[in-house]
């Protein structure tokens, strides 16, 4: 009959330490996740004020002979058109905003706990 495995006890790495401990260098883990979150939420609305926020510009441009775009054609975009763009550019916001946790995440965490949910 097999022994049960024995666990060990966890034993805390440096980087989790110091993020636990508030010390200058965990305050700057903690900082460089911040800071890759808000380059991603920057990105987002960057992207989104650029497709969306340019669309009354295209409105304003003449297309036809009367100088304005024509009311099926504005409220197809509006109605249709934008939603995916927005879709998308939360979709991509929210992949990459769980990819810095999990970056952070894999920073902070000893190796031998990262395998130890595995076969």
């Amino acid at each position: 009959m097999p022994l049960p495995a024995r666990r060990r006890a966890p034993v805390p790495t440096p980087a989790r330490s110091e993020i636990t401990e508030q010390t200058s260098l965990g305050a700057t883990y903690v900082r460089a996740l911040m800071r890759s979150q808000l380059r991603t939420a920057l990105a987002a609305l960057a992207a989104l004020v650029l497709l969306v926020g340019g669309l009354p510009l295209l409105f304003a441009l003449p297309h036809t002979s009367s100088g304005t775009a024509p009311a099926p054609l504005v409220w197809a975009v509006l109605g249709v058109a934008v939603h995916p763009v927005m879709w998308l550019t939360a979709r991509w916001y929210v992949r990459r905003a769980e990819r810095n946790e999990r970056d952070f995440t894999t920073l902070v965490t000893d190796p031998a706990d990262r395998n130890e949910g595995r076969p």
